[in-house]
């Protein structure tokens, strides 16, 4: 969607984003002249939807709750909570049943009338209809039973814990106009870039792929007014290249690398605020099963021990970065105190299974994203392997290309992964780090191929179990058969620190450090 920004004039020429500067000139020149109270924040992710029954990473998901309304919505601080958002009144009438109750007066934008429970029950339901890639966020969801205009209840198939922390508070748990989206795709699916109608204190005004976003009020909006008068998100997939547009001004709020939280300490830009967060992020490196040279697992086993995450984190995070034991970050239920392999690894194991899998001359490739950090992570990996005389190529890829490499939907590239260095968000639950890995989501999300019928039925009953010490149990368990089966050498959970500048804005985050920007506050 292009909509006409008529008090503003945009450069003629294209606008490409690298090293802080836009075709030369610093971004804070090139794009406008400042109107009004103005947000420019960073995003590491080209939004490629802003479809949130179709979300494919968070950062959409940040657009998205600026346009669109949820029943609930996180909080902003340093601890995980929710808090009501459209819903007047919500609770848990039993383990299968939610009550709702809408505040009145929501509106959609383009004369679609008010946010009704038939756009709750049409915005849920879509999800599942539709095969929606991110449907496990609702699990076992059944339907939702309309009472009345503003009152419904999410019916589920069976208990679901993690609705309070994944479904309803973040993507699929957002509300689209049930008229706008049926008038704009016929079928009530994926309407990609072009939102129908907004219902959130911003409507989308602009966006150009690669160089920015536009966000701008909505008039229709009869809420509680946000603190910024226009939101303007700039995509910048590499961090040293985010904290140098931070530095020249075309950016006021960033995440820095954790190599480069030292110094931004010792010696901070003017006028900046340093926030250091726990990351829930899993970075791991995968290898698909599936592929001939991948099949016997003696040799995935070999893979395994021949890395030393130790040195690839001193490579990838300056030595700033905790080894992970698994996909479930510190803090969260279902982390594990260690991992089987131990994170140094074993090279005269490594070796001996090769020798059992009967390999040598092994080459291989691996792809990771085109930044400094992975690619460094994937050199590192390229150079350890080759002390057990694996040869390895490295595929680096901009975010749009990486992204789609393991989905059959998206061609035959998935045939050629062979190892991976991949990186997921994750949420307060751990069902979210570890739904993606299920039989169900191979050649979606599930890269590696990876498939256990144990795994699949502890995920299945883990999501129903409200007793944490029991939830524990089940997701070592799970953690223990990714990590038995070859296909994943676990890293690290990164970090997450942010840098913003005080004069322009009080920053307003999630516990893991992403922004929340109704709840920013300008200075």
């Amino acid at each position: 969607m292009e909509a006409v920004v008529d008090r503003r004039a945009f450069l003629k020429t294209g606008l490409l984003v690298g090293g802080g500067v836009v075709a030369g000139m610093p971004l804070s020149k090139a794009i406008w002249a400042s109107e009004g109270k103005v947000l420019k924040a960073r995003s590491a992710w080209d939004v490629t939807t802003l479809d949130p029954g179709f979300y494919t990473a968070n950062e959409e998901v940040e657009v998205m709750a600026c346009i669109y309304s949820k029943l609930t919505h996180f909080k902003p601080g340093s601890e995980w909570s929710w808090e009501l958002e459209a819903a007047e009144k919500i609770e848990q009438v039993d383990p299968t049943h939610i009550r709702f109750s809408l505040k009145k007066g929501i509106k959609f934008s383009g004369g679609y009338g008010e946010l009704t429970a038939k756009d709750v029950k049409f915005s849920f339901e879509r999800v599942i209809k539709h095969n929606s890639p991110s449907k496990a966020d609702w699990g076992p969801l059944d339907r939702v039973e309309i009472e009345d205009d503003h009152t419904g209840v999410v019916v589920l198939k069976s208990p679901f814990v993690p609705i309070w922390t994944i479904a309803l508070p973040f993507g699929v748990g957002t509300i689209v106009s049930e008229d706008a989206v049926m008038k704009a795709t016929k079928d009530g699916g994926n309407f990609g870039m072009t939102p129908p109608a907004f219902s959130g204190p911003y409507m989308l005004a602009e966006v150009k792929p690669k160089q920015y976003m536009l966000l701008t009020r909505n008039p229709d909006w009869a809420g509680a007014k946000p603190g910024f008068d226009e939101i303007r998100i700039v995509p910048i997939d590499d961090d040293k290249t985010a904290e140098r547009a931070y530095q020249a001004g075309d950016i006021d709020f960033t995440k820095i690398t954790l190599d480069s939280l030292t110094t931004f300490k010792e010696n901070p830009p003017p006028d900046t605020k340093l926030e250091e967060r726990s990351s829930l992020r899993y970075i791991w490196l995968g290898m698909n099963v599936d592929h001939p040279k991948l099949k016997d697992i003696n040799v995935r086993k070999a893979i395994q021990w021949a890395t030393n995450v130790p040195q690839v984190l001193d490579a990838a995070y300056a030595g700033h970065a905790a080894v992970a034991t698994g996909v479930i970050a510190p803090g969260i239920v279902g982390h594990r105190e260690k991992a089987l392999i131990s994170p140094e690894g074993d090279l005269t194991k490594a070796k001996a299974f090769l020798e059992k899998a009967g390999v040598s001359d092994l080459t291989l490739t691996i792809d990771c994203l085109n930044d400094s950090t992975h690619s460094t992570i994937a050199q590192t990996v390229q150079a350890q392997l080759s002390e057990v005389g694996i040869r390895v190529d490295v595929n680096m890829q901009d975010s749009g290309s990486f992204y789609t490499i393991g989905m059959e939907s998206e061609g035959q590239r998935w045939k050629d992964i062979q190892l991976i260095v991949n990186d997921i968000m994750s949420l307060p639950d751990p069902h979210y780090a570890l739904q993606w890995f299920t039989s169900e989501y191979v050649g979606i999300w599930n890269w590696e191929r990876f498939r256990d019928t144990r795994f699949d039925e502890l995920i299945a009953k883990a999501v129903t179990v409200d007793d944490l010490d029991e939830r524990a149990k089940l997701y070592h368990e799970v953690q223990d058969i990714m990590e038995e089966s070859g296909a994943y050498r676990f890293l690290t959970h990164g970090g997450a620190p942010i840098a913003y500048r005080t004069t322009r804005m009080q920053a307003a985050t999630r516990p893991d450090g992403y922004p929340l920007y109704l709840a920013f506050k300008p200075v």
